[in-house]
């Protein structure tokens, strides 16, 4: 007979940074899976907090469009009869309402969209090419889910040895202990930098994405 109990853990200190300086055109903002199932009401898997990171993400990338800055977005992408799905039960269907982004953060023109079927999205897509092609050395990680896709693909630019940043009320998780679970993993085993607010990351200079430096004919899915 086995009999299960609580476990009650605590969470070790989190470096917590105010501010950081990032050159605009070595700098690009990633962000992870923001769509309809995950992020609004009746979506297949809906997590809580997400909503309420919107706000704070749509700053960051009105602040990045202004300046310029590499912007890319990451879709969740499954097929029909995915053998995710017996873990999570089937989501983000190619082609279903819940697998578009949120209109609130809605790729314009020339920014990119990166389809992946794992949770990292460097996984079997181009977009560890596409940041060097760009010279990219920084990116700022934002989206959900904490501890599942922001923090597999925060690791997978850190082993690439890109400088990561999450701001804290950029990502979102099922409940706090997986969000400060995430938290801590980037922090001190992927060394990346975390932020209070997203109002603290400041983009220096003019990157790629200055109308007529960067693609136009739409969003461009890799």
């Amino acid at each position: 007979m086995t009999t299960l109990g609580r476990v009650k853990v605590e969470v070790p200190e989190i470096p917590v940074t105010d501010s950081v300086d990032l050159p605009a055109d070595r700098t690009a903002v990633i962000i992870v899976d923001m769509q309809n199932d995950f992020v609004k009401p009746g979506g297949k898997l809906y997590v809580p907090t997400a909503q309420a990171t919107v706000p704070a993400i749509r700053r960051l990338l009105e602040r990045a469009r202004s300046h310029g800055v590499m912007t890319v977005f990451t879709k969740d992408t499954h097929y029909t009869g995915d053998p995710e799905f017996k873990i999570w039960g089937e989501h983000v269907l190619r082609g279903t309402w819940g697998w578009e982004i949120i209109d609130e953060l809605k790729p314009v023109d020339g920014e990119i969209v990166v389809e992946k079927t794992r949770y990292d999205a460097f996984y079997g897509t181009p977009l560890d090419d596409l940041l060097r092609v760009y010279g990219i050395e920084h990116v700022v990680v934002v989206g959900t889910v904490a501890n599942i896709c922001v923090l597999h693909t925060a690791a997978s630019a850190a082993l690439r040895w890109y400088k990561v940043y999450v701001p804290m009320d950029g990502i979102s998780a099922l409940n706090d202990f997986d969000y400060h679970a995430a938290l801590r993993q980037i922090s001190f085993l992927y060394r990346g930098t975390i932020l209070k607010s997203v109002d603290g990351i400041r983009f220096t200079g003019e990157g790629p994405w200055k109308r007529g430096k960067a693609v136009e004919a739409g969003a461009v899915t890799a």
